[in-house]
């Protein structure tokens, strides 16, 4: 699972190994000089297609891939299964500009983290390399509503789902505050539990469900009418 896997290897560094990966140069320069800045993140590698990024991630390990979506030789939409193929997986997040929900929900599809657009902050991205890292899903607000619409337009109303039948009612309220977009922190404090105890909720919410991430997640919590 990927809470499990990036927690574990985060136990044993404090580090986190970041692999930027964008056909513009002086985009990789300007992400580069910003989370160089930044305690704990160190990046391990640049790449300027998708072929060369799933290269580098097997040599260099990440625990993060921010990953542009529109790229030559192999763009990001395609680069994304052999990345979270490797093992172990890195966390993927997709740098994208406003207007391009329909890409990103293709990559939400095939088990990105999340997207950041590139014109945020310095802070917000070197707060989503953290989320990433952690576990928690990386949603720009300015255009995550637009996606999640994107992502259920046309599947009908919230239907009973018999991914959701085999979960505890603690981890159906889990999985509630996920469609929420909620982070483990987050959770914790609304449910009272800790962190670790919500990242093993988590956990077993992917491994009962067949989630391949909490995007994903989230998105059965609205299909499965848990989020009425």
């Amino acid at each position: 699972m990927t809470d499990h896997t990036n927690s574990r290897r985060l136990g044993a560094s404090s580090t986190i190994r970041v692999l930027l990966v964008d056909d513009e140069e002086l985009i990789r320069h300007a992400i580069l000089l910003i989370l160089r800045h930044a305690d704990g993140i160190e990046v391990v590698g640049e790449a300027g297609n998708g072929e060369e990024a799933v290269r580098l991630a097997a040599e260099s390990r990440p625990d993060v891939v921010l990953l542009d979506v529109r790229m030559p030789v192999l763009d990001g939409l395609s680069a994304i299964e052999p990345l979270i193929a490797l093992a172990p997986k890195p966390q993927v997040v997709m740098l994208t500009t406003f207007g391009d929900e329909e890409n990103v929900t293709r990559a939400l599809r095939a088990g990105a983290t999340g997207f950041l657009l590139k014109d945020e902050g310095p802070q917000e991205l070197i707060r989503a390399v953290r989320a990433a890292a952690a576990g928690d899903a990386v949603l720009s607000p300015g255009v995550t509503g637009a996606v999640i619409r994107q992502m259920l337009s046309g599947g009908g109303p919230a239907v009973p789902d018999r991914r959701v039948v085999g979960l505890t009612d603690r981890e159906r309220d889990v999985l509630a505050m996920l469609g929420e977009g909620l982070s483990n922190l987050e959770i914790g404090e609304r449910l009272g539990i800790g962190v670790g105890t919500v990242k093993t909720h988590v956990g077993s919410i992917l491994g009962k469900t067949g989630c391949g991430s909490r995007v994903q997640a989230a998105l059965l919590a609205h299909q499965a009418g848990l989020m009425d």
